[in-house]
């Protein structure tokens, strides 16, 4: 346990780290498991251990798009805020790779701001980062094209595994970016005519 990633983000506590494990509870998911789905009552807080999960809004047509993504180390904010009100979820949250989730009760993730600081600054150090990623979401859809928004997203995802290999369908990335499967294939083959990627069966190669 000394070596995991609690450890390692709150090395100055290893007494928060004890009570973080004692507290919740650890469950592991499979890529396109849904965690927490719109709507939903919000009982306990996700800090990933393992993997990577998405969080994803959807509008009244049923139509997604992509707000961020939540690697090891990290929580949902949204969640956390929203289980501090005792509020529905807005957000649905789904499995992007082999995932490992430790679930922490809303009344102990609460409890721990008043007793841990490093704690607090986890919180908020979370909130700032999504809040410069929410605002980067609003300026790719008001400023960028789609296909620029396309490529962007792309690298993020390579960069979040660390390779240069993708593997998704065209159907997934146009629910991301809030498009049709059309114009994203369509998109796609503009960029490999380009020289950006290299297309294959369900997976994309960076170039």
């Amino acid at each position: 346990m000394q070596n995991d990633i609690l450890s390692s983000e709150f090395a100055s506590s290893p007494e928060l780290v004890q009570k973080l494990y004692q507290s919740g509870i650890t469950k592991t998911y499979r890529e396109g498991d849904i965690i927490l789905d719109e709507n939903n009552s919000i009982r306990s807080i996700p800090i990933i251990m393992k993997g990577m999960i998405k969080v994803i809004r959807t509008d009244e047509d049923g139509r997604e798009i992509l707000l961020y993504y939540i690697k090891s180390g990290e929580s949902c904010i949204m969640s956390f805020l929203g289980g501090m009100h005792s509020e529905k979820s807005i957000v649905k949250a789904e499995v992007e790779e082999h995932t490992e989730i430790l679930f922490l009760p809303v009344d102990k993730a609460s409890l721990f701001i008043k007793e841990y600081p490093e704690w607090l600054d986890y919180i908020f150090k979370l909130y700032h980062k999504r809040f410069e990623e929410l605002l980067d979401i609003i300026n790719a859809i008001a400023f960028k094209k789609v296909d620029e928004r396309l490529l962007a997203l792309l690298h993020k995802k390579s960069e979040l595994t660390g390779s240069k290999t993708i593997v998704t369908t065209h159907e997934q990335l146009a629910n991301e970016l809030g498009t049709v499967r059309v114009v994203i294939s369509r998109l796609l083959k503009q960029l490999e005519e380009a020289g950006n990627l290299k297309l294959g069966r369900n997976r994309i190669i960076l170039l």
